[in-house]
Protein backbone atom coordinates (compact mmCIF):
# COMPACT_ATOMS: atom_id res chain seq x y z
CA UNK A 1 0.00 0.00 0.00
CA UNK A 2 2.67 2.55 0.58
CA UNK A 3 3.81 2.32 -2.70
CA UNK A 4 0.20 3.33 -4.10
CA UNK A 5 0.73 6.21 -1.87
CA UNK A 6 4.26 7.30 -3.39
CA UNK A 7 2.67 6.73 -6.94
CA UNK A 8 -0.24 8.73 -5.74
CA UNK A 9 2.03 11.65 -4.55
CA UNK A 10 4.06 11.58 -7.50
CA UNK A 11 1.35 11.67 -9.76
CA UNK A 12 -0.50 14.24 -7.72
CA UNK A 13 3.15 16.38 -8.57
CA UNK A 14 2.56 15.74 -12.18
CA UNK A 15 4.28 12.51 -12.80
CA UNK A 16 2.63 10.82 -15.62
CA UNK A 17 4.71 7.85 -15.46
CA UNK A 18 2.95 7.35 -11.97
CA UNK A 19 0.16 8.12 -12.84
CA UNK A 20 -0.03 5.43 -15.89
CA UNK A 21 1.47 2.65 -13.17
CA UNK A 22 -1.87 3.72 -10.69
CA UNK A 23 -3.88 2.92 -14.00
CA UNK A 24 -2.25 0.02 -14.98
CA UNK A 25 -2.94 -1.28 -11.76
CA UNK A 26 -6.82 -0.40 -11.66
CA UNK A 27 -8.19 -0.64 -15.34
CA UNK A 28 -9.32 -4.09 -14.94
CA UNK A 29 -10.96 -3.77 -11.75
CA UNK A 30 -12.60 -0.62 -13.40
CA UNK A 31 -13.59 -2.11 -16.23
CA UNK A 32 -15.34 -4.86 -14.81
CA UNK A 33 -17.24 -2.76 -12.62
CA UNK A 34 -18.23 -0.35 -15.54
CA UNK A 35 -19.50 -3.96 -17.89
CA UNK A 36 -21.27 -4.25 -14.80
CA UNK A 37 -22.76 -1.17 -14.79
CA UNK A 38 -23.22 -0.82 -17.98
CA UNK A 39 -23.72 -4.47 -19.61
CA UNK A 40 -21.94 -3.83 -22.98
CA UNK A 41 -18.18 -3.78 -23.67
CA UNK A 42 -18.30 -0.69 -25.42
CA UNK A 43 -19.73 1.04 -23.27
CA UNK A 44 -17.34 0.09 -20.48
CA UNK A 45 -14.53 0.66 -22.54
CA UNK A 46 -15.91 3.95 -22.60
CA UNK A 47 -17.06 4.49 -19.12
CA UNK A 48 -13.70 3.06 -18.22
CA UNK A 49 -12.00 6.15 -20.50
CA UNK A 50 -13.99 8.61 -18.19
CA UNK A 51 -13.38 7.86 -15.31
CA UNK A 52 -9.01 7.74 -15.85
CA UNK A 53 -9.57 10.99 -17.80
CA UNK A 54 -11.84 12.42 -14.71
CA UNK A 55 -9.57 10.53 -11.95
CA UNK A 56 -6.30 12.42 -13.87
CA UNK A 57 -8.16 15.62 -13.73
CA UNK A 58 -9.32 15.29 -9.96
CA UNK A 59 -6.15 13.66 -9.05
CA UNK A 60 -5.44 16.81 -6.88
CA UNK A 61 -8.05 16.63 -4.97
CA UNK A 62 -7.61 12.86 -3.49
CA UNK A 63 -6.95 13.34 -0.01
CA UNK A 64 -6.25 9.73 0.68
CA UNK A 65 -9.60 9.00 3.31
CA UNK A 66 -10.62 6.02 1.21
CA UNK A 67 -8.78 3.54 -0.41
CA UNK A 68 -7.80 4.97 -4.24
CA UNK A 69 -9.69 2.44 -5.54
CA UNK A 70 -12.63 3.06 -3.84
CA UNK A 71 -12.19 6.10 -5.17
CA UNK A 72 -11.97 5.03 -8.80
CA UNK A 73 -15.31 2.71 -7.98
CA UNK A 74 -17.11 6.34 -7.14
CA UNK A 75 -16.01 7.77 -9.90
CA UNK A 76 -16.66 4.94 -12.35
CA UNK A 77 -20.31 4.43 -10.84
CA UNK A 78 -20.85 8.92 -11.06
CA UNK A 79 -19.67 8.42 -14.60
CA UNK A 80 -21.91 5.78 -15.18
CA UNK A 81 -25.03 7.70 -13.57
CA UNK A 82 -23.88 10.21 -15.70
CA UNK A 83 -24.47 8.43 -19.21
CA UNK A 84 -27.71 7.37 -18.08
CA UNK A 85 -28.66 10.24 -17.26
CA UNK A 86 -27.68 11.16 -20.90
CA UNK A 87 -28.63 8.93 -22.93
CA UNK A 88 -32.24 9.11 -21.45
CA UNK A 89 -32.11 12.67 -22.40
CA UNK A 90 -31.30 11.60 -25.77
CA UNK A 91 -33.45 8.42 -26.45
CA UNK A 92 -36.81 8.32 -25.28
CA UNK A 93 -36.27 4.75 -24.95
CA UNK A 94 -33.57 2.53 -23.95
CA UNK A 95 -32.41 -0.62 -25.47
CA UNK A 96 -29.52 -2.21 -24.32
CA UNK A 97 -27.98 -4.63 -26.36
CA UNK A 98 -28.12 -8.05 -23.93
CA UNK A 99 -27.40 -10.23 -26.58
CA UNK A 100 -23.47 -9.35 -27.04
CA UNK A 101 -21.02 -12.07 -27.71
CA UNK A 102 -17.92 -10.56 -25.61
CA UNK A 103 -19.55 -10.24 -22.56
CA UNK A 104 -19.60 -13.86 -21.64
CA UNK A 105 -16.00 -14.06 -22.63
CA UNK A 106 -15.31 -10.65 -20.63
CA UNK A 107 -17.03 -12.52 -17.40
CA UNK A 108 -15.61 -15.86 -17.68
CA UNK A 109 -12.16 -14.04 -17.95
CA UNK A 110 -12.88 -12.99 -14.07
CA UNK A 111 -15.19 -16.04 -12.79
CA UNK A 112 -13.74 -18.81 -15.08
CA UNK A 113 -15.80 -22.15 -13.93
CA UNK A 114 -17.62 -23.58 -16.55
CA UNK A 115 -16.48 -27.26 -16.83
CA UNK A 116 -18.35 -28.98 -19.46
CA UNK A 117 -20.07 -26.95 -23.04
CA UNK A 118 -23.67 -27.95 -21.21
CA UNK A 119 -22.32 -25.46 -18.24
CA UNK A 120 -21.01 -22.96 -20.40
CA UNK A 121 -24.61 -22.60 -22.15
CA UNK A 122 -26.49 -22.82 -18.80
CA UNK A 123 -24.11 -20.53 -17.42
CA UNK A 124 -24.68 -18.25 -20.19
CA UNK A 125 -28.23 -18.63 -20.47
CA UNK A 126 -28.51 -17.40 -16.60
CA UNK A 127 -26.49 -14.81 -17.10
CA UNK A 128 -28.05 -13.50 -20.29
CA UNK A 129 -31.23 -13.88 -17.73
CA UNK A 130 -29.13 -11.92 -15.21
CA UNK A 131 -28.23 -8.82 -17.80
CA UNK A 132 -31.84 -8.64 -18.31
CA UNK A 133 -33.12 -8.27 -14.51
CA UNK A 134 -30.21 -6.10 -13.60
CA UNK A 135 -30.96 -3.73 -16.50
CA UNK A 136 -34.67 -3.38 -14.87
CA UNK A 137 -33.20 -1.65 -12.05
CA UNK A 138 -32.65 1.71 -11.47
CA UNK A 139 -29.45 2.79 -12.16
CA UNK A 140 -28.67 3.52 -8.02
CA UNK A 141 -29.54 0.06 -7.37
CA UNK A 142 -27.97 -1.21 -10.19
CA UNK A 143 -24.74 0.57 -8.50
CA UNK A 144 -24.99 -0.56 -5.03
CA UNK A 145 -25.95 -4.24 -6.11
CA UNK A 146 -22.98 -4.76 -8.20
CA UNK A 147 -20.60 -2.90 -5.68
CA UNK A 148 -21.73 -5.57 -3.26
CA UNK A 149 -22.24 -8.62 -4.95
CA UNK A 150 -20.04 -7.93 -8.19
CA UNK A 151 -17.11 -6.19 -6.60
CA UNK A 152 -17.89 -7.79 -3.26
CA UNK A 153 -16.87 -4.30 -1.05
CA UNK A 154 -18.36 -3.44 2.69
CA UNK A 155 -21.42 -1.67 2.72
CA UNK A 156 -19.55 1.06 4.67
CA UNK A 157 -17.32 0.99 1.92
CA UNK A 158 -20.37 1.57 -1.14
CA UNK A 159 -21.71 3.81 1.40
CA UNK A 160 -18.45 5.86 1.52
CA UNK A 161 -17.87 5.16 -2.51
CA UNK A 162 -21.13 6.57 -3.37
CA UNK A 163 -21.44 9.58 -0.24
CA UNK A 164 -24.45 7.90 0.57
CA UNK A 165 -25.44 7.10 4.17
CA UNK A 166 -25.16 3.35 4.85
CA UNK A 167 -28.55 2.98 5.33
CA UNK A 168 -29.29 4.39 1.91
CA UNK A 169 -27.34 1.23 0.79
CA UNK A 170 -28.59 -1.12 3.11
CA UNK A 171 -32.50 0.34 1.55
CA UNK A 172 -31.45 0.52 -2.40
CA UNK A 173 -29.77 -3.55 -1.70
CA UNK A 174 -32.90 -4.77 -0.14
CA UNK A 175 -34.92 -3.11 -2.83
CA UNK A 176 -32.55 -4.40 -5.51
CA UNK A 177 -32.60 -7.92 -4.56
CA UNK A 178 -36.32 -8.26 -4.18
CA UNK A 179 -36.83 -6.81 -7.48
CA UNK A 180 -34.10 -9.37 -9.22
CA UNK A 181 -35.61 -12.29 -7.62
CA UNK A 182 -39.08 -10.98 -9.03
CA UNK A 183 -37.70 -10.69 -11.87
CA UNK A 184 -35.87 -13.76 -12.13
CA UNK A 185 -38.34 -15.96 -10.28
CA UNK A 186 -39.60 -17.86 -13.71
CA UNK A 187 -36.20 -19.21 -14.61
CA UNK A 188 -36.15 -21.22 -11.46
CA UNK A 189 -39.40 -22.18 -11.92
CA UNK A 190 -38.25 -23.31 -16.07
Amino acid sequence: MTEERELISRAQRGERDAFQALVEQHKRNVFFLALDLSGNRQDAEDLSQDVFIRAFRYLKNFRGDAKFGSWLYRITVNCYLDSRRKKQMLIVSFNEDLSEENYSADRSLKNSHASSPENEIQASDLQLHIRRALAQLSPRERSVFVLRHYQEMPLKEIAAALDIAEGTVKSLLFRAIKRLQKALAWVNEG
